[in-house]
């Protein structure tokens, strides 16, 4: 009965952010159309827009304001962060891509790679130019009482002139997750600017976050999900809270900063346009022809981990070496990164065709880890010898040397192409060539796209998969460069709604982490090919889109990955009164088994193992997105096939299982002052 109150209680200050919203949207849309003839006569208001800026010279970018209702329920589902998500099942839990060719390299702080989807960086980073200032606010909430998933997003942008932009933003995730021993809490900010003059240009942010999660390390049957009468004694009802876990007092602890200032400073000359009649000058236009690019990138991240159980941390881990009385460890890394480059821009006349660049790149990194205070003493009982000796604190000096050659105008054929070398430090041969090429024309009346890809790597592997000490992990491996190939080209057709894409990549002494939880080095070479469709049909007011994925890997037991995944969506849309937006519909995604990756709670990292297979299982939800003017909201019914599936086998890997069905309600209000 508590339970039922408090979720009504919930549902209630929802409906009514939502009946805030609405009113405040159907107020601006009777104004707005109570004083047309007022804003008749006033000058119009240029439409806003945003950008994304590239690595390592900051390129721009086209980006999106995030003000759309289609699939706004979509980002509060934890499961559906891709095609095929391996999540340790809360929302802003540690996950990890299984569609490969969408999966990030491994970043020289390995730990903080599990909880990348939830965390901001320079390729994300939005920067805007509202003309008007723009503020967007959200809350989206799910679940009762002891099971909740609340999170609270707020983005505001400004300009001070029509050339410089300000901003800032939140992100508050809180859940306590629908099992024991799960919760997560990731509180993020950030602020951000950018500066467009004929001559300088800037764009710079500062991002700050710091993400808690408690490790359950996996339920201890998981016949409680499967067959919870058999574990029960004839009992099928299963309090999902009452699940014991294998870590009762654990967590991990991330934090970390970003600072990143991008400036470019452009010579050039004036173009005049003047009357045909009395030859007087009437406008004239700055044309950059040359550009000097300074990038300043400083970074830091701090990973803890802490076991308050002796017991548990004995039992579960396999190796203990420094302490027998729980663990308490932290590593730490920073980064300094200095990139300045010098660049020939493309279009200053009419046979400057293509931008041109040159740079180099000079980066610190500083590693402090823990201390080895047991090596050299005399042991306790129950403490194992410390298989190597590693540094508990190491700098490094890095340098490369690269070129991009670029072409983003045209209506025909753009390129992109960057060659960066390494010069110094374990940089040192290092090789990064990446490209694209794009061709577009017209049929029927839309743009069809044709897009080919491609990179060639050598590249050294991160420090921290070298050389790494903890009270449960310790290594110290010697690892050769990586090799990577990969080809690709995707078809864009928008008239028909169709995309199609085709990959394939060849891996050489590729790192992955093997069934201990260690990192291990392959030796041999690894095939994927990845084959991906984008269909969507559509009548009237009915659409139905799906996302097929097909993928093989030639080494399943280093490389593991499902073999088909599936997102599919059927939907309506229409609209109320000519001011409501409307889609109702059901989705879900589905992939096929295989030997999913384990997680281990103290390195944040998840390994290989041939005992569980995961997969065969479907994730439905059934929804209903709204948009009023600067509102929007959704309701949704999320894993309502929860009881559906055969033997209720929902682990996204071994041990955790995902969501049940659950109701959750969110808003979204765009502030336009």
């Amino acid at each position: 009965m508590r339970r039922y109150k408090y979720e009504m209680r919930r549902i209630l200050v929802i409906l009514v952010m939502m009946a805030a919203a609405t009113h405040v949207a159907t107020a601006q849309f009777t104004e707005e159309h109570s004083k047309q003839s007022v804003k008749a006569k006033k000058q119009r208001v240029e439409p806003s827009f945003a950008w994304s800026v590239s690595e390592p010279l900051g390129l721009h970018y086209p980006s999106t304001i995030d003000t759309i209702h289609l699939d706004y329920h979509r980002t509060m589902v934890p499961s559906m962060v891709s095609d095929a998500w391996l999540t340790t099942g809360n929302y802003g839990a540690p996950g990890q891509d299984q569609i490969f060719f969408d999966r990030p390299l491994t970043s020289e702080f390995f730990m903080e790679d599990a909880i990348r989807a939830w965390l901001h960086d320079t390729g994300t980073m939005r920067y805007y130019n509202t003309r008007i200032p723009m503020t967007l606010l959200s809350h989206s909430t799910g679940g009762d009482k002891y099971s909740n998933l609340d999170r609270t997003k707020l983005e505001f942008s400004g300009n001070v002139n029509r050339k410089t932009q300000v901003g800032g933003g939140l992100d508050y995730i809180y859940s306590k997750g629908s099992y024991d021993v799960q919760a997560d809490k990731d509180f993020t900010w950030r602020l951000f600017g950018s500066h467009m003059g004929d001559r300088y240009e800037l764009q710079t942010f500062f991002n700050h976050y710091n993400y808690t999660t408690k490790e359950s390390g996996g339920i201890t049957d998981d016949r409680y999900i499967t067959d919870p009468a058999e574990v029960q004694g004839g009992v099928t009802r299963v309090d999902n809270k009452s699940i014991p876990s294998r870590l009762t007092n654990a967590h991990s602890h991330l934090e970390g900063s970003q600072l990143y200032l991008n400036q470019r400073y452009k010579v050039g000359f004036y173009r005049y346009r003047r009357d045909s009649v009395t030859d007087t000058i009437i406008d004239r236009t700055y044309v950059p022809v040359t550009s000097f690019i300074w990038t300043l990138d400083f970074k830091h991240s701090k990973h803890q981990f802490l076991n308050g159980s002796a017991s548990e941390d004995k039992s579960f881990f396999d190796h203990t070496y420094l302490s027998l009385v729980g663990t308490d460890e932290t590593t730490s890394y920073w980064r300094l990164r200095n990139t300045v480059g010098v660049s020939m821009l493309e279009g200053f006349n009419k046979w400057a065709k293509f931008g041109f660049s040159v740079y180099g790149t000079h980066e610190v990194r500083r590693y402090t880890q823990v201390t080895d205070s047991v090596t050299g003493t005399t042991l306790p009982e129950g403490l194992e010898p410390v298989p190597a000796v590693v540094p508990h604190r190491v700098t490094q000096n890095l340098l490369w040397v690269g070129g991009q050659l670029t072409k983003q105008r045209g209506s025909l054929l753009r390129y992109n192409a960057t060659a960066q070398f390494g010069v110094l430090g374990d940089a040192a041969g290092e090789v990064d060539i990446t490209g694209d090429v794009t061709t577009r024309f017209r049929m029927l009346g839309d743009t069809v796209s044709i897009k080919g890809y491609g990179y060639l790597k050598n590249l050294a592997v991160p420090y921290l998969l070298k050389h790494f000490v903890s009270n449960h992990y310790v290594w110290e491996n010697n690892f050769s460069k990586t090799k990577r190939v990969r080809v690709g080209g995707e078809l864009d057709i928008p008239f028909s709604w169709t995309n199609v894409g085709v990959g394939y990549e060849t891996l050489n002494d590729y790192i992955y982490w093997d069934a201990d939880g260690l990192p291990a080095q392959h030796s041999g070479a690894i095939h994927v090919l990845s084959a991906r469709l984008r269909q969507g049909l559509h009548f009237k007011a009915f659409n139905w889109v799906n996302s097929l994925t097909l993928q093989t890997s030639s080494n399943e037991t280093v490389l593991p990955l499902p073999k088909l995944a599936i997102y599919s969506n059927l939907y309506a849309t229409f609209t109320i009164a000519r001011v409501l937006h409307v889609q109702l519909g059901v989705d879900g995604n589905y992939y096929t088994k295989y030997f999913a990756p384990v997680y281990n709670p103290a390195t944040m990292t998840f390994h290989s193992q041939q005992e569980m297979e995961c997969g065969n299982f479907a994730i439905m939800n059934l929804y209903a997105n709204f948009r009023m003017k600067q509102a929007r909201f959704f309701v949704a019914w999320t894993h309502f096939n929860q009881k559906i599936h055969s033997g209720d086998a929902y682990f996204a890997t071994p041990h955790y299982p995902l969501n049940p069905a659950r109701l959750q309600v969110g808003v979204s209000v765009n502030f336009v002052n």
